[in-house]
């Protein structure tokens, strides 16, 4: 998965895309993202024929379900990219009384900070961003500073995706992940900078076997990247660092030119079972938005600390959010310029 920004000036022309006239409901959800069954139960149960796509980045789910293809019904941006969707005008408003599931949300999702009514958006499942390393060679690593030490010189990774990069760099800093001051920015884009000649690349899943194979000793990466091997590798640790981390939540919302608007909201409400819900974490090894999944996981996973945070850990995360124009006009730039540096 590749969780780079949209280009939000692109939205503008979306409006004008002809609707499509197939008789099923076309889903796009993000890769690794959904259970191997729950497609086929969903059709099984209700009749609808699916037709189910993939994407890896939000640019994509951009370029292929928003423009030039408006055959899609149901997609899965993640949290900060549904107000700018819903500020264009692309989303609509869901009807609470098709998706009486809704009840099955945590506590922490019911009421969301980029849709606090759910009118647009229904948390589907959540990840987050810290370090994994070999404890075996490196020891204990506990803040995104361990990053910056000689150590890891040649054999560490960091998240090729900007808010991830930059977040990292701004609270090692002291600052907000979700830092707009353009001063914080730029020591941040400095930090960045002077991180280079201790870096391998930037890589996002596909380092995941670097780590595995001892080529990588630390990287920066989601818990779903790595969580599906981590039981393989003994010698490999995650930590959410000190400083603190950033979450995501992928979210389902309806376009709003789909014509099957009855059929989507089946759709979503079938995600909010617990039972549902469990196949796909059990399966892709994603973190749960729905009360009562965790006791329906198979024991390895019922109190694996990336699916479930402690506590203690959870209070250092912050949701990243929607930054304005300006700003994101400025963290693309900076962040072009600590790629080219």
């Amino acid at each position: 998965m590749h969780r780079r920004t949209f280009f939000f000036g692109g939205l503008a022309g979306l409006a004008g895309c002809r609707r499509s006239s197939q008789p099923r409901l076309n889903v796009y959800n993000w890769s690794n993202y959904i259970g191997p069954n729950t497609v086929a139960e969903f059709e099984r149960q209700t009749g609808i024929r699916v037709r189910y796509g993939i994407f890896e980045s939000s640019d994509e789910l951009l370029a292929k379900a928003l423009t030039g293809n408006c055959g899609w019904d149901v997609v899965f941006p993640t949290n900060h990219h549904v107000a700018p969707l819903r500020d264009y005008n692309l989303l609509a408003p869901l009807d609470h009384s098709r998706l009486p599931n809704l009840q099955n949300l945590a506590s922490d999702f019911r009421a969301p900070e980029w849709d606090p009514q759910l009118q647009h958006s229904v948390p589907y499942m959540s990840t987050s961003a810290g370090i994994v390393y070999d404890r075996r060679q490196l020891g204990t690593l506990s803040r995104w500073a361990d990053l910056w030490e000689a150590k890891v010189e040649g054999r560490m990774t960091m998240l090729d995706a900007q808010d991830d990069v930059l977040g990292a760099c701004l609270v090692k800093l002291g600052h907000s992940w979700n830092s707009t001051a353009e001063s914080e920015l730029r020591a941040a884009q400095r930090e960045a900078i002077r991180q280079k000649p201790l870096l391998r690349a930037y890589l996002n899943a596909e380092v995941r076997d670097q780590v595995v194979a001892g080529d990588v000793l630390a990287a920066q990466m989601w818990t779903t990247t790595m969580l599906p091997v981590m039981a393989s590798a003994p010698q490999l640790d995650f930590v959410y660092p000190a400083e603190g981390f950033v979450r995501y939540a992928e979210s389902a919302v309806v376009l709003r030119e789909s014509p099957r608007q009855e059929a989507a909201h089946r759709f979503i409400n079938f995600l909010l079972q617990p039972e549902i819900a469990a196949a796909c974490v059990a399966a892709e090894k994603t973190g749960p938005v729905l009360a009562g999944v965790r006791e329906l996981l198979p024991s390895e996973l019922r109190d694996h600390p990336l699916l479930f945070p402690a506590p203690q850990d959870l209070a250092r995360g912050v949701w990243l959010r929607t930054m304005p124009p300006s700003a994101q006009r400025l963290r693309d730039r900076l962040w072009t310029e600590i790629k080219s540096a």
